[in-house]
């Protein structure tokens, strides 16, 4: 059981990556190792946890199998599956955030693949590109827009009515783009096409201990939370917590480390004390370019301690979201999901246009805004 345990962090090459950047911050930056812990969002940690739990065990149950062969019987086409698939992800990234959406249609696309010859990986890929362009729409979408939205003051309605254009026309342009990157070809069945035994029992469990998480993260309980579930399944369905790629847990920790470790540079922090001096066209182009680099959301936390919460700030971080596998966390967590190696750099050829097109079409909207 250890040997199936440690598997995963023997060949996680990205996990292996981040710990020699991590060691060569290291020798840049004063070396406080009693400080690393205290850079880790452990309520993200704990969050993708339980739900990493919780969708294995939907997914051992059989279900996704189910509603998986009631989906293929309704499209004729691999283009229409794609588009709907796509579209989903966009509507559940707006309520549910990106990467909850995610874990939904992710493990739901995989399933497809055993039952029809849809392309799974590159249907992934524009999930992953999907959510990034739905969550943006409103204040719960993304984590990065939650702490913008704290710190704007703006209500609800007006924080959704004013990035309403970039999301919609980022939607849009993803939809055209999966309409022209599928082919109307027709879906090939290749799994049984019988009825799927399914757990319904772990269904319901599932379902108990999603409330349960939830409810405990509503009153910052979470570590409580991902116990109670734990607990619950180690109890019913032992299974599922040696099924999960616990190493995933630590690609995060160790992001998050290397980003403090980034931001403790000398060179950066002397650079960024003129941040607020800066034009709007050099604060929209260093959100995305830092976005590439150490994520989107710790770029928000680190400029939002030297400029406003601003219209500008909103759209560059949400921008940056595209592009580089770092941009967001969300882009990592679909493509570990997609277990494929080549879905890595294939990612790239659909995520670096679509970055180019979204800082085109955001600094156009932030011109237009200004100028009515």
């Amino acid at each position: 059981m250890l040997l199936r345990l440690a598997q995963p962090f023997l060949r996680d090459r990205f996990l292996h990556l981040l710990l020699l950047i991590g060691v060569a911050l290291s020798l840049e930056v004063p070396f406080r190792p009693a400080l690393w812990p205290s850079a880790i969002d452990w309520h993200t940690i704990i969050t993708l946890a339980g739900l990493m739990m919780l969708t294995k065990g939907v997914e051992l149950s059989g279900y996704f199998d189910v509603l998986g062969r009631k989906m293929v019987a309704r499209f004729a086409d691999e283009r229409q599956l794609a588009l709907f698939m796509v579209a989903a992800a966009a509507l559940l990234s707006t309520f549910l955030t990106n990467d909850v959406a995610l874990f939904i249609i992710v493990p739901l696309t995989i399933t497809l693949k055993k039952l029809c010859s849809v392309p799974a990986s590159k249907l992934i890929i524009f999930e992953a590109l999907a959510v990034n362009a739905g969550s943006l729409l409103t204040p719960i979408g993304n984590p990065q827009n939650i702490l913008l939205w704290g710190h704007s003051g703006l209500s609800f309605g007006r924080f959704t009515w004013q990035m309403a254009p970039l999301a919609l026309a980022m939607t849009v342009s993803l939809l055209v783009l999966a309409w022209l990157s599928f082919k109307p070809k027709a879906l090939r069945y290749g799994g049984d096409a019988g009825e799927s035994r399914w757990q319904p029992r772990l269904v319901w469990c599932c379902l108990a201990f999603y409330i349960v998480f939830i409810i405990a993260l509503e009153l910052r309980l979470e570590l409580w939370g991902l116990g109670l579930i734990a607990l619950g399944f180690l109890l019913l369905a032992r299974r599922v917590l040696l099924s999960i790629d616990w190493s995933l847990l630590v690609v995060f920790m160790a992001m998050f480390i290397d980003v403090h470790l980034v931001t403790q540079l000398p060179a950066l922090q002397h650079s960024l004390q003129d941040v607020a001096q800066l034009s709007s066209g050099g604060l929209f182009s260093l959100g995305i370019l830092l976005s590439q680099v150490i994520s989107n959301v710790p770029s928000t936390i680190l400029l939002l301690n030297y400029v406003p919460a601003s219209l500008l700030l909103a759209f560059a971080v949400n921008i940056g979201g595209f592009g580089l596998l770092p941009g967001s966390l969300a882009n990592l967590i679909a493509l570990r999901m997609a277990n494929d190696r080549r879905i890595w750099w294939r990612f790239h050829l659909y995520s670096l246009p679509m970055l180019l097109w979204a800082a085109l079409v955001g600094y156009g909207l932030l011109q237009l805004l200004r100028s009515l």
